[in-house]
């Protein structure tokens, strides 16, 4: 094949996904919007068709071009391609653009196999090879950690391993290395969290179209198990069939407002959450008879009442209608239960691979004290636990620790303790009581750890600190935080857990600097 047939192929690719052939245009020409205020001094205005070349990729997954040495944020396009667009929007910094033609494609590009990618907001790299994104995954960890940490990252390759000790050794500088990805990175959801709504006065249920809170009905989700979709889809369909009405986000009326499926990938029991706007359901028991008939891996069927105009799924009741209040699964040995409102890893396969990561930058040798910070349900403590001495795990969440509770006798673990409050408050009262810990985790959410928490763990000064992120930017600033307090950051593994989405998440080890040779 010759180069000007790849890329013919590759343009066509981008045709066939999506659905028609581009209308072309005059390159560079001017909108016939003359009404629309223009920012003076900038090189494009709304409405102009321009060539740009795509030199990354932002956060959000769009395209980064430059025109005249201005930004544009281009949705669709990916690094390295040659494309015409539209401008959609201008800022006095940057802009935004459609994709109206890919003139020279990336080789990475794909035909997104979802028929409704490109209306549904779930996923944003399906048109790109999963080798492409695993890729740009590791490449938005090192921007984030030189950028925003100003930290100094050697290269990672096949040749640098991933053995912790070995990296103590290799001198200055931070190995990232490739992102871990899965071996099928398609069906790898455990839990779907369906919006219902009336569309043309029918009940319908599926995803909300890119930008809006209008639902467009799905039937299936690639990155769903099909489980979690027939579920979704009977359910629906007894919906109909009983004349359940679907909620109106804007009259605040009709009943059903989602449905939460969960399914626990190794025991293969299912809950099913009904989230309504009201505690009574026209037709309970028929419904709840036709779930069990036609479903038979569903052995919980709860409902979660939420009856305020919010976008925020559960409500504060939650009840059982019938079954159990939890189902059961595990992460490697470590058995969990589950329940409606339980936080728990949605890529069960992925976890396992990130906590084993966590365990291995722990250096445990079953003599360790270890403290987690935002425990959560404790998956990390206890899959810690199976290695340590003895774990201690905080959590602000008072539910999650109950949970957490019930999760350390599940499993016999008398070793561990759990107790509710902010971390930064909570691990100084135990270092009063004579806790030290010779590794500290932690896991936060997206806005990083409590700066209250980050002099904490310099205050404790253990050995080893783990930090385990879902977000590049948050972890670089921390970094650099405990950089300055006396780490010293020895390798972080991007591991991929949201496969065609920009999510990545990251375990990082961090070593008091004096142990560094």
């Amino acid at each position: 094949m010759t180069k000007q047939q790849g890329q013919n192929r590759q343009k066509q690719a981008w045709r066939d996904s999506k659905g028609k052939r581009t209308e072309s245009g005059r390159q560079g020409q001017r909108g016939e919007n003359r009404n629309v205020p223009q920012i003076e001094g900038l090189p494009v205005a709304k409405n102009d068709e321009v060539v740009i070349d795509i030199i990354g990729m932002n956060h959000d997954g769009e395209g980064v071009g430059r025109a005249e040495g201005y930004t544009l944020f281009v949705q669709g396009a990916l690094p390295g391609e040659k494309v015409r667009v539209k401008v959609l929007k201008t800022k006095k910094q940057y802009g935004y653009a459609k994709l109206l033609d890919v003139l020279e494609a990336s080789p990475d590009r794909v035909a997104a196999p979802c028929p409704i990618y490109d209306r549904c907001g779930g996923c944003q790299l399906q048109h790109w090879s999963y080798a492409g994104q695993l890729a740009w995954k590791r490449q938005h960890v090192v921007d984030a950690l030189e950028r925003i940490g100003k930290l100094h990252v050697v290269g990672a390759g096949p040749e640098a391993g991933s053995n912790a000790a070995e990296a103590a050794g290799r001198g200055p500088g931070i190995t990232v290395l490739p992102t871990l990805g899965m071996a099928e990175p398609w069906r790898y959801r455990n839990k779907a969290q369906v919006p219902v709504g009336v569309t043309d006065g029918a009940l319908v249920g599926g995803f909300y179209a890119r930008g809006s809170h209008r639902i467009v009905d799905m039937e299936t989700c690639l990155i769903q198990h099909e489980h979690n979709d027939d579920v979704v889809g009977r359910v629906k369909a007894i919906a109909r069939e009983l004349g359940v009405t679907a909620y109106d986000e804007e009259t605040g009326r009709g009943l059903l407002r989602h449905v939460v499926v969960k399914k626990a990938f190794r025991t293969g029991e299912m809950m099913l959450v009904l989230v309504t706007n009201g505690r009574d359901i026209p037709h309970a028991d028929a419904w709840i008879g036709l779930i069990r008939e036609q479903i038979p891996h569903v052995v919980s069927i709860c409902q979660n009442v939420n009856t305020k105009q919010t976008n925020v799924i559960f409500g504060d009741v939650t009840r059982v209608l019938w079954g159990r209040d939890v189902i059961y699964d595990y992460i490697g040995d470590v058995q969990f239960a589950i329940s409606a409102r339980s936080f728990y890893q949605v890529n069960p396969v992925q976890t396992e691979v990130l906590y084993g990561k966590t365990v291995e930058y722990a250096g445990l040798t079953g003599r360790e004290t270890v403290i987690d910070a935002y425990c959560g349900i404790g998956t990390i403590s206890l899959f810690l636990a199976q290695h340590a001495d003895r774990v201690y795990g905080v959590e602000i969440v008072k539910e999650a620790i109950e949970d957490a509770r019930a999760n350390a006798d599940l499993n016999g673990m008398k070793h561990v303790t759990f107790e509710v409050g902010a971390s930064e408050d909570v691990i100084p009262r135990w270092k009063e009581q004579g806790i030290e810990a010779d590794v500290i985790v932690v896991d936060p959410p997206r806005k990083g750890c409590d700066p209250r928490l980050l002099e904490t763990i310099l205050e404790m000064k253990p050995e080893r600190v783990v930090y385990v992120s879902c977000n590049p930017s948050t972890l670089a600033r921390d970094l650099r935080i405990l950089e300055d307090g006396g780490y010293r950051t020895v390798e972080v593994q991007p591991v991929d857990m949201f496969p065609h989405t920009v999510h990545v998440e990251s375990v990082a080890l961090l070593v008091k600097s004096e142990t560094v040779k």
